[in-house]
């Protein structure tokens, strides 16, 4: 469980940063930078899995496919389900559409809770309750306030939950399905760098995009791999909850980059900081319990030893 906890916010403190990288990696579009965000993360991920001992995984999920030939088109669909989604992480900050998208990161949770409770029968804690409602009254005043939720909204907090269940279903929810996921979009990744446009000459002519690419990919693989592990050692409302903590900081990421939180929005972000605030009490209260439990332990071994001394 704490491996996971670590793990996720690991993960969400890593796209709170990458949100704001994409400043460095101009002048290259959202297209040409996603390009190149898939082309370096997957030698970072490569590496990572060897120094880790899950490079058999790759190859597990291959012999599976000549027994299961359905696999493929899983991880087809798997793999547009997960890039898409990476796409429009970049996508929207260098648009100018990254509050929409952190909203939906915001409305992710929820929909993952929802997940957790209905199809595992995974239960609340009294905090978790009392954040889940600040969360639904942040995203409810949203709602209300604009009449409607963009499409970028929409599509995170849908897709990314589809994404992990059927991970888990088909048996894909660890990096070497993640490495699928990536390996599998390359096609569309040297169109859209090398074909689409000509991002090496954009590199030619800004030296410090290479350093930039380098940078991207390596944040990328170390955000995305420990959110993948996450997913995987976290039940899924934990997860679900845990994951408050990067929409906090990508509509931070959002403000420093010159948009701008209006007046009825603050009713929307309130409740989720609380929310979040809520989670991170629960989780002090119970390390610290947990410590408590580890002292009285030790001294009842220590009294139990001076007893059988004594004896």
């Amino acid at each position: 469980m704490y491996k996971g906890v670590a793990l996720s916010v690991l993960a969400s403190v890593t796209f709170g940063v990458l949100y704001f990288y994409t400043f460095f990696l101009k002048p290259l579009d959202s297209e040409q930078t996603f390009a190149w965000r898939m082309l370096s993360t997957l030698p970072f991920l490569t590496a990572f899995m060897w120094w880790s001992g899950d490079l058999k995984l790759i190859s597990e999920l291959f012999k599976r496919i000549f027994k299961q030939p359905w696999m493929f088109a899983w991880l087809l669909f798997s793999s547009v389900l997960c890039t898409t989604q990476l796409w429009l992480f970049l996508w929207g900050p260098m648009n100018g559409r990254g509050l929409q998208v952190s909203l939906g990161y915001f409305l992710l949770p929820l929909v993952m809770v929802l997940v957790g409770c209905i199809l595992y029968k995974e239960k609340l804690s009294r905090w978790q309750m009392a954040a889940v409602a600040l969360a639904m009254l942040g995203v409810g005043h949203e709602i209300w306030r604009i009449g409607s939720m963009a499409w970028e909204t929409v599509y995170i907090a849908l897709a990314y939950p589809l994404y992990f269940f059927l991970r888990r279903v088909c048996k894909t929810d660890h990096l070497g399905g993640f490495w699928w996921d990536l390996f599998l979009i390359l096609p569309v990744a040297f169109y859209l760098g090398f074909v689409h446009s000509d991002s090496l000459a954009l590199i030619q002519q800004f030296p410090h995009l290479i350093l930039a690419v380098i940078g991207l990919g390596f944040l990328s693989a170390m955000g995305l791999g420990s959110y993948i592990l996450a997913s995987r050692y976290l039940p899924f409302v934990i997860f679900g909850l845990l994951s408050y903590l990067e929409p906090v900081l990508l509509a931070g990421a959002s403000v420093a980059m010159g948009e701008r939180i209006e007046a009825g929005e603050w009713f929307t972000y309130i409740p989720i900081w609380f929310a979040v605030l809520l989670l991170i009490i629960e989780g002090v209260l119970h390390l610290y319990k947990q410590q408590q439990n580890k002292k009285q332990l030790e001294r009842n071994i220590e009294h139990f030893e001076k007893q059988q001394h004594s004896d």
